[in-house]
């Protein structure tokens, strides 16, 4: 497997995958250290994770750096995300003993209470995208239920991959809690199936969620799919269009555009589709695209050369079928300008299909039913939002968009305070919070009498 940078294209590292002899190995390694990590003491667990924290802050700048290397993310944008995982922590060392505290029920019985234990190893097979945060949403949680970890990371992101298990072990986690598998997609099946893995969170592509939910279903194995997104980002006529502009820029073309819970279709009233336009149009000519490692880019190249082949293909088809170019569009290599697209039918593929860059489609609607009637129209359903001054028919229209999140005059972001997961074809579980902490947990009835 070879860590290549996207902005120069020059190879950062190469990394030979593993044997099964040393998959093998990991695998008995990390029940092993379940076997003594469950009987810690709930403070003891979370003392570590307070030092992960602070290890996190303390080392910021060279995680951000290796994350910008080797996937392209703008290094605003991978400080943000270390800093983010080090509040992961803060968040869980403060909560989690409410959240695992057995809860007592009144029965007629001398005592009755549920307890929350943990599972085993957990596998997380995560994506490049985000590839501290996604990887640190799901072992934080789960490391503080008393679970164990193996991480199949992204195959060019293994440096930072092996960084985090490191992190970990400086941490004082002890050997085998959280393992880095040096391996490719097509072993997961192989360490799915073994005994001692009780779960796998999955942060991925549809077609990966399907075959790994299809392994772990035929094993009776728990599991949490955070697939695709496609959300639909509303703007109503009494919208503060300023800030929809605002929003809307930053949410399209956060990490390059590459991210499962960006807002990818706009739709907006035709009473201001016009105004809307002009605002985002002023926006994405100044924005900066370049060198992911200087301080004033603002955009960066896409992860890789392949994934800006499917962008430019995307658009192409997008545009045979009708859409009209406003402006952006041109690519030299993985940088792909800022670009923005106006259609006058939903059924166009740019609406349709999961658009995984920096492109942003807007198409216009009349009344509020056919609004909710397009926000509704796909299979995904992760995330969305609507911009109006009318708070009251804001959360109204929010109750009718099919997602695991909407937010009323907000950009659409994952919270530890607050669960994320997603419906329909962006999957299922949820991550974070306290529903978060509680999918790799045996929920215990407990009776005496």
């Amino acid at each position: 497997m070879k860590s290549i940078n996207p902005y120069d294209l020059s190879l950062l590292g190469e990394y030979p995958e593993w044997t099964e002899a040393q998959v093998a190995e990991a695998i008995a390694l990390s029940h092993q250290a379940f076997l003594q990590w469950r009987r810690r003491v709930l403070d003891d667990r979370l003392r570590k994770i307070a030092r992960l924290g602070a290890l996190l802050r303390r080392d910021k700048e060279p995680i951000a750096r290796l994350m910008s290397q080797e996937m392209g993310k703008v290094i605003q944008e991978s400080l943000s995300e270390v800093e983010k995982s080090a509040r992961l922590c803060d968040y869980y060392v403060e909560h989690a003993p409410l959240f695992l505290a057995a809860r007592h029920v009144k029965t007629e019985m001398r005592k009755s209470y549920v307890a929350y234990q943990p599972l085993g190893s957990i596998l997380a097979v995560m994506p490049w995208n985000f590839p501290l945060w996604q990887v640190m949403r799901a072992a934080v949680p789960a490391l503080a239920a008393g679970n164990v970890m193996l991480l199949k990371h992204a195959s060019n992101v293994q440096g930072t991959a092996l960084m985090i298990e490191k992190l970990f072990l400086q941490a004082g986690f002890p050997v085998g809690v959280f393992k880095t598998l040096v391996i490719g997609a097509r072993r997961v099946a192989d360490v799915l199936k073994a005994p001692t893995v009780a779960g796998v969170a999955l942060t991925g592509s549809e077609k990966a969620g399907a075959a790994v939910a299809s392994i772990a279903g035929s094993h009776i194995k728990r599991q949490v799919l955070e697939l695709g997104g496609s959300d639909p980002f509303i703007v109503m006529d009494d919208a503060d269009l300023k800030a929809a502009a605002n929003v809307a820029v930053a949410s399209r073309f956060l990490n390059t555009g590459q991210s499962c819970i960006a807002a990818k279709r706009f739709i907006v009233h035709a009473t201001v589709h016009d105004d809307f336009l002009s605002e985002v149009e002023a926006r994405l000519k100044r924005k900066r695209i370049g060198d992911p490692l200087a301080d004033d880019t603002e955009i960066g190249p896409m992860a890789r050369l392949d994934l800006a082949d499917t962008l430019e293909s995307q658009l192409r088809r997008g545009l045979d079928e009708g859409a009209e170019l406003v402006t952006g569009g041109e690519r030299d290599r993985c940088l792909f300008e800022p670009t923005l697209v106006t259609l006058s039918k939903p059924d166009n593929a740019l609406l349709q299909e999961e658009v995984f860059g920096p492109l942003m489609p807007v198409v216009r609607f009349e009344t509020d039913e056919e609004a909710i009637r397009m926000a509704n129209d796909t299979r995904f359903g992760l995330g969305g939002s609507v911009w109006t001054k009318d708070l009251e028919k804001g959360e109204h229209l929010a109750l009718q968009i099919e997602a695991g999140s909407v937010f009323v005059n907000g950009l659409v972001r994952s919270d530890p305070r607050l669960p994320f997961g997603g419906i329909k074809d962006s999957g299922y579980g949820r991550e974070l919070s306290e529903e978060g902490i509680r999918e790799f947990v045996n929920v215990k009835t407990v009776v005496i009498d």
